[in-house]
């Protein structure tokens, strides 16, 4: 019996803006005047500096290291503050939650920074409708490729894998790692690029996928 839904965040919940904004503008930008070189020479030696770490490491989404990497003299707990107009959610999100919260626990699961999260979530005031928020990079001090991620998740709620349900939008994440470990999940492809019986183009489809489960 499905007990909780968990949900991706980037890319499932909200929009990337605010990552964008933040690491592609805002980062850039406050490179540039601190070494007091063009933005887009900061954007491209810093996008380089990014790829070479990549998204298998917890580095690349840690601003943390970034910030003392490159010497950065700015909070960037209050920069994110500054790119919150940013935040953007799908339109079908708040809609979709409310119904399915009636029956369901609904957490999040998601690689980013709980600082991240937390400031969207503040934005949209979407908190309400979730229960717990995971992020493996903050809690686990990991990523969700690399590491039996939501096996963890499960131990700290004290529920079986068949007990839960999730939908993202990476493929490898969100999808494939869960298949394996006996969890089932559906792969959120806004593109529908592919069809298949756990792919869905957005979460109404996901929702009435759900129903029929029900």
């Amino acid at each position: 019996m499905i007990k909780i839904i968990s949900f991706d965040f980037d890319g499932t919940i909200a929009k990337h803006t605010f990552a964008d904004a933040f690491w592609l503008e805002g980062v850039p930008s406050l490179y540039a005047k601190q070494h007091r070189i063009e933005p887009e020479a900061a954007k491209k030696f810093l996008f380089e500096e990014y790829e070479k770490i990549g998204d298998n490491r917890i580095e690349w989404y840690d601003p943390g290291y970034w910030f003392d990497r490159f010497h950065l003299q700015t909070d960037w707990k209050k920069m994110l503050l500054d790119y919150r107009n940013n935040v953007e959610i799908y339109p079908e999100v708040p809609s979709v939650l409310k119904r399915l919260s009636k029956n369901y626990s609904l957490i999040i699961s998601s690689n980013a920074k709980k600082e991240f999260i937390d400031v969207q979530l503040t934005q949209t005031k979407l908190r309400t409708y979730f229960d717990k928020v995971f992020s493996s990079t903050s809690d686990f001090h990991t990523v969700k490729k690399v590491t039996d991620f939501y096996a963890m998740i499960c131990k700290k709620l004290d529920i079986s894998p068949q007990e839960i349900i999730h939908v993202g939008d990476d493929k490898e994440f969100d999808y494939l790692s869960h298949q394996k470990r006996g969890i089932t999940s559906y792969c959120l492809d806004k593109k529908k690029n592919t069809t298949g019986l756990y792919i869905v183009s957005d979460l109404k489809q996901f929702e009435k996928k759900i129903l029929k489960r029900s």
